[in-house]
């Protein structure tokens, strides 16, 4: 397991509108695709300077595949990065302003302190 390529996708994805839309319609394939295209590059460098051996293991690829956002909390990907991205996805889906963040939270409330680990 890798939190710091879960918090990539999650940073990478959020950052770009265009990989939003892509990744809320089509969420296997953007995993897919990012894995094979983007997990091995090196974060904000312009380069071509690659890496060769990072991947989801199955629970990663599950959960970002299903928007499962309770579970990769669970995992110790950095909530900050997993409420943007989630919030940018579907906030849009709710009537009532700030009711997918109470969502979020009531999905989340039966962690108690310490949370997951979420260094890198």
């Amino acid at each position: 397991m890798s939190k710091y390529l879960l918090d990539k996708f999650l940073f990478t994805v959020d950052r770009d509108p265009d990989l939003v839309e892509r990744y809320r319609e089509d969420p296997v394939g953007t995993v897919t695709w990012w894995e094979a295209e983007i997990a091995n590059s090196l974060l904000n460098s312009h380069s071509g300077e690659d890496s060769t051996w990072l991947r989801f293991d199955e629970v990663e690829r599950a959960a970002l595949s299903t928007h499962d956002y309770v579970r990769l909390f669970e995992l110790g990907a950095h909530p900050f990065l997993t409420l943007t991205l989630f919030i940018a996805l579907f906030e849009r889906d709710y009537a009532e302003p700030l009711a997918f963040q109470k969502e979020y939270a009531a999905r989340l409330a039966h962690f108690n302190l310490p949370y997951p680990d979420i260094a890198t």
